[in-house]
């Protein structure tokens, strides 16, 4: 697991985003960054740190992946036929705590991979409690009957700030997702935009 889930706003206002559009956000309020020297005036960003910034701002998104699992996506993106920018996206879209977000099973994605590690999620009928287990089209994801009461799951269901993308099919009575197909960038709902571009340029400079 992430070292910094519980810092997980301070992502936010390093990338000087509300990159998940939680309304907790502190850039809501304060869109400086962190720390003593956040309200120091903002340098011109180099063509690095642009690259830098999408590359740490799509980590972040999925849970602040570690960089050896955001480099081993973004190298099995890259031996794939087609975009690999769009690629990039469809392989972290396809990890099941991601999915389990996007059915709106639970409020954040911090909270999808705890609930997977903890053992509340099924796929096709069999417990898997791996983060990054990728699921495949045709696959349905569920909440362990027993499971289907906690709070945490009531409160996600219940949230307007963002809907159900429509590669998955969700029955929120049954407590159940289908993953339709693999999303490329254009269907995914993030809340800020994202740029795989900018993150290809920065794997092929270093």
């Amino acid at each position: 697991m992430t070292k910094r889930t519980s810092a997980k706003y301070k992502i936010d206002r390093r990338m000087g985003e509300n990159i998940w559009g939680r309304p907790k956000s502190p850039v809501n309020r304060r869109e400086y960054g962190p720390g003593q020297h956040g309200q120091r005036r903002k340098a011109k960003i180099s063509d690095f740190g642009l690259q830098l910034r999408a590359k740490q701002k799509l980590k972040g998104y999925y849970g602040d992946l570690t960089e050896k699992q955001f480099r081993r996506i973004f190298a099995e993106a890259e031996r794939r036929k087609g975009d690999t920018g769009e690629n990039l996206i469809g392989l972290l879209e396809r990890r099941l705590d991601a999915v389990v977000y996007r059915a709106k099973f639970v409020p954040t994605v911090f909270a999808a991979r705890q609930f997977v590690n903890h053992g509340h999620v099924l796929v096709n009928g069999k417990r898997v409690n791996i983060p990054s287990y990728r699921v495949k089209e045709g696959d349905v994801i569920e909440v362990r009957e027993k499971s289907r009461q906690l709070a945490v799951l009531l409160e996600a269901v219940q949230l307007a700030e963002r809907d159900v993308p429509d590669y998955l099919e969700v029955d929120h009575s049954k407590m159940t997702a289908t993953f339709v197909r693999q999303p490329g960038l254009s269907d995914v709902p993030y809340p800020v935009m994202m740029e795989p571009n900018l993150v290809i340029e920065y794997y092929a400079q270093n």
